[in-house]
């Protein structure tokens, strides 16, 4: 008799609906060989970060009441995203802080949230991917997923089974980027700055390939390596540790 896994609801995320849906694919494909059941909803919306960042509370609790609905009843809620798992797991319980009402079901949602390396080795145990990497990559630590969720270790550990990959680690890999959702467009000279930093930290890793967890900061820093010259490829971990890279090209990169 065969045991079925978690049922899990997949938080895609608008970046990478709208810009990288292989990340999705790539999720997909981690979860499930590590025994999940894996559903994307097809009514759900933004996690509401960017109004919520713009301090516009009404209508980011009008668009988390919509995730509510569309990830009932789901064992887990998964994304591959530390930012918008940050959103729903962090702040969704602080949003509904004065409705007594609605708060119970921001925690339920919360605590079945995670981001997704996180919850591959931290919930389901995964100690190894089937996976390879010819290059030499270095990691970015984003803020969300490092800061609010503990994010560090777990993408490390699985990043060390893929054969052909060497890591060189990043200085300054916990610093941020620049990106910070709507950051980057309301201070735009100080993001620039930030990423420009970041440009050349990863530069001097000497590494081919850069790898994150949050396709914003990715984008970012793709499209600052573009304007400066700076041959570095840059992926989504899930995209490495999923074995999806081959027909798909570096972010910000034509085929």
């Amino acid at each position: 008799m065969s045991v079925k896994g978690p049922r899990v609801g997949l938080f895609v995320t608008c970046l990478v609906d709208l810009f990288r849906p292989t990340v999705g694919f790539a999720a997909v494909k981690l979860l499930e060989d590590a025994g999940c059941t894996v559903e994307v909803p097809p009514t759900q919306v933004c996690c509401g970060q960017p109004s919520y960042n713009s301090g516009d509370r009404s209508d980011t609790r009008a668009i988390a009441r919509n995730v509510f609905q569309a990830f009932d009843g789901f064992d887990y809620v998964v994304a591959p995203s530390g930012s918008c798992a940050g959103m729903i797991r962090e702040h969704y319980p602080e949003l509904f802080a004065d409705d007594p009402d609605t708060m119970p079901r921001a925690h339920h949602l919360a605590k079945r949230t995670y981001e997704l390396v996180s919850f591959l080795v931290d919930v389901l145990g995964v100690k190894n991917v089937q996976a390879r990497y010819d290059g030499t990559v270095t990691y970015h630590d984003s803020c969300s997923g490092l800061r609010e969720l503990g994010v560090k270790a777990q993408p490390r550990a699985l990043l060390a089974g893929v054969e052909g990959l060497a890591l060189k680690e990043l200085p300054g890999a916990e610093t941020c980027c620049g990106f910070g959702g709507t950051f980057c467009v309301k201070y735009p000279e100080i993001s620039n700055r930030m990423v420009g930093d970041k440009a050349r930290d990863v530069a001097k890793t000497g590494a081919d390939t850069l790898l994150a967890g949050d396709l914003g900061c990715l984008m970012n820093m793709a499209g600052k390596f573009t304007r400066d010259g700076v041959d570095v490829k840059v992926r989504h971990v899930a995209e490495v540790l999923a074995g999806m890279t081959g027909d798909v090209p570096p972010i910000g990169r034509a085929k």
